[in-house]
């Protein structure tokens, strides 16, 4: 079971995560960067233990994927998966897929869009740029049912 961060100290990384949100939402990914950075420095060693590292590295990967960093969004991505609940989720391995992809990784991004799509389905992808799961397509059997 993951572990709980105190409240107070809860609390104060999820204000300075919504204020890395708000500015992540207004396109200055830069500067929600530097304040999911802040949240982070919060988070007790060892950060992988805890609960809200999975969801602050999440934000982090995605702004940085958003901005166009894509070592820096893999590099998040890959140790939001060591975190409670990280690996198997749908959205981390979906952002670790397009960050490889990005980073002409593809093995690496065919096994993680590969996870985010058995994981989810087509869905996924849908809001998305559809060359994510052109890519996906080159790289897995189509299903059974003859229906992406």
């Amino acid at each position: 079971m993951p572990i709980q961060l105190p409240a107070s100290l809860h609390a104060e990384i999820q204000k300075l995560s919504a204020e890395g949100e708000a500015l992540a939402k207004a396109g200055a990914y830069k500067a929600a960067i530097a304040k999911y950075d802040e949240a982070w420095q919060l988070v007790p060693t060892p950060q992988n233990d805890w609960e809200a590292s999975t969801w602050l590295l999440a934000a982090i990967g995605d702004a940085c994927f958003l901005s166009g960093h894509f070592t820096s969004g893999a590099e998040a991505f890959e140790y939001a998966l060591t975190c409670p609940q990280g690996f198997g989720n749908p959205f981390l391995h979906l952002r670790l897929g397009q960050c490889q992809f990005e980073k002409n990784n593809h093995q690496a991004a065919a096994e993680h869009l590969g996870r985010a799509y058995m994981l989810e389905g087509k869905e996924i992808f849908s809001a998305e740029d559809s060359k994510y799961f052109e890519f996906l397509k080159t790289r897995i059997q189509k299903p059974a049912s003859g229906i992406w």
